[in-house]
């Protein structure tokens, strides 16, 4: 799946970035990004939040959901299969997260943007 451009500025931790969009799947936890970047994990935070404007949970969730919109759009694999593609683990946990932050189910989404 092409995934878009990353939308930030920034400067020291963009090729993480991009990393992290092409590995949703994987542990994207503070700790195991902050050893990537050889930083400790409160810098790593703090340098994340400076030059993204998200934390590094907010920011990885968000990407997540990203993916997860363009397979519900563009497959008709089980919500279960999306879950675990972009790093949710499984279908409730995709389910939480996309009606907290899309106001719809991702079965709803599906039927209204699938292509």
């Amino acid at each position: 799946i092409t995934r878009p451009v990353v939308d930030c500025q920034a400067e020291t931790l963009g090729p993480l970035l991009t990393w992290i969009t092409e590995n949703l799947d994987g542990d994207l936890s503070v700790e195991a990004l902050a050893a990537r970047t050889h930083m400790s994990p409160r810098t790593f935070a703090r340098r994340f939040r400076d030059e993204t404007g998200a934390t590094p949970h907010a920011w990885v969730i968000a990407q997540r959901l990203r993916a997860a919109e363009e397979l519900l759009e563009r497959t008709d694999r089980p919500v279960e299969w999306v879950a675990a593609e972009v790093g949710f683990g499984n279908a409730g946990a995709l389910r939480q997260h996309f009606t907290r932050f899309r106001g719809v189910s991702p079965q709803q989404y599906r039927r209204t943007f699938a292509c």
